[in-house]
């Protein structure tokens, strides 16, 4: 076809250009001088993101390898974690957690809300031995469109008195939305470069308390590749434990400093716009909103259920097809019923219109049941909240 695919889901996201000139750099030496100047810009930078203070550990992996690098580091065997089953990602956290020989309890949901930070307090009030050692939550969930208040999760975990390190998954909302590692008291943050970093997958991140660390001097599960200690030996002279992923690092100096220059308040404002957009064009077009609970919406992305009686799978084939765009597809239990619309990373207006007159497009294209005139209402909310430079 024609013209630029356009890649819609949530992560992963559109590369910018200076990115991408970042990352096709030729490959140099990863124990030369050059490279270390460059471990250093983002040793020192790459915390701004997360808001800490405290060392924030790389490995070469998706975000599933930083989930595993959280527990391993953290715990023993049989020792028990927490886990508030938000969406499909937290429950493959959960199948995770059950293969590394950890004992999990799960609070589930609709997939339709965010945590309740009364049930949590609840759960943890009731471990009267206090044998949780863990409690992991995903910030947003990319498969539900729901985005969690991290602060009250901590400020129930303060009320029930309960010890149990916090770990909290920011994949799909780092550098997307607003999240503070140190502020609300988080002890492993999890996040992966392809979503809000801009990067394509490869990177994974853990920023990890002093509580953490501590922990993690008595922590008996096996782990080698996951050690956080070797990493942070290697980072106090600008050099890692293992052959890092070199021109994936090129490119994440570049993302830095793009979200430095931007501002991280202006860059979840863009989000929260964007965001804001998509859901007037949804709420339109008379579809509804996987998420019930409007405080809880997603600004990285919004996940729509599909009319009854209509598949979202083959809705996002003929858009594939006819507007040569990708959407996110259902996930788990999700499956075949929500489409996902990504609207994260490097995007603006007329990207996010597009994307949304594709789909208008689409669902007349597919015969879906819909009001039309989403995309002009998105475009109307976009013009009456263009920024004033």
């Amino acid at each position: 076809m024609s013209g630029r695919h356009l890649l819609q889901i949530p992560g992963p996201t559109n590369v910018p250009d200076r990115i991408l000139q970042a990352i096709s750099r030729p490959t140099i030496d990863h124990r030369g001088p050059e490279f270390r100047g460059i471990a250093r810009d983002i040793l020192e930078k790459l915390p701004l993101i997360f808001k800490t203070r405290q060392p924030v550990v790389i490995f070469p992996a998706s975000g599933t390898g930083a989930w595993e690098a959280a527990l391993v580091n953290c715990l023993s065997p049989k020792d028990r974690v927490l886990i508030y089953e938000t969406g499909h990602f937290a429950s493959a956290w959960r199948h995770l957690a059950d293969k590394l020989s950890l004992q999990t309890t799960v609070l589930p949901t609709d997939w339709r809300h965010g945590v309740d930070p009364a049930i949590l307090e609840d759960a943890l009030i009731q471990d009267h031995q206090q044998k949780i050692k863990a409690v992991c939550i995903v910030h947003n969930e990319t498969s539900t469109g729901v985005c969690s208040d991290i602060a009250q999760v901590r400020s129930a975990m303060d009320r029930a008195n309960h010890p149990a390190l916090l770990m909290v998954d920011t994949i799909s909302s780092l550098a997307s939305i607003d999240y503070c590692h140190d502020e609300w008291g988080v002890d492993v943050t999890i996040a992966g470069s392809q979503k809000g970093l801009m990067l394509p997958p490869g990177l994974s991140f853990n920023a990890v308390s002093e509580k953490a660390l501590h922990a993690s001097k008595d922590a008996k599960l096996p782990r080698a590749y996951w050690d956080w200690q070797d990493v942070l030996e290697a980072n106090r002279n600008h050099l890692f434990s293992y052959t890092p992923a070199t021109n994936l690092l090129f490119g994440l100096r570049e993302a830095l400093a793009m979200l430095v220059e931007e501002g991280l308040d202006q860059v979840f404002a863009r989000h929260a716009r964007l965001a804001q957009a998509t859901r007037h064009a949804v709420k339109a077009w008379e579809l509804e909103l996987l998420c019930l609970d409007p405080e809880r919406y997603s600004n990285s992305l919004t996940a729509v259920l599909m009319p009854d009686g209509h598949d979202a799978d083959a809705f996002r084939q003929a858009i594939l097809e006819h507007c040569d765009m990708s959407l996110g597809n259902g996930l788990g239990r999700l499956a075949g019923k929500v489409f996902r619309i990504g609207h994260l990373g490097d995007l603006n207006d007329q990207m996010l219109t597009r994307a949304l007159s594709g789909i208008e497009m689409g669902l007349a294209l597919a015969q879906v049941p819909h009001q039309p005139g989403g995309a002009q209402t998105a475009l109307d909310h976009l013009s009456k909240t263009t920024p004033t430079v």
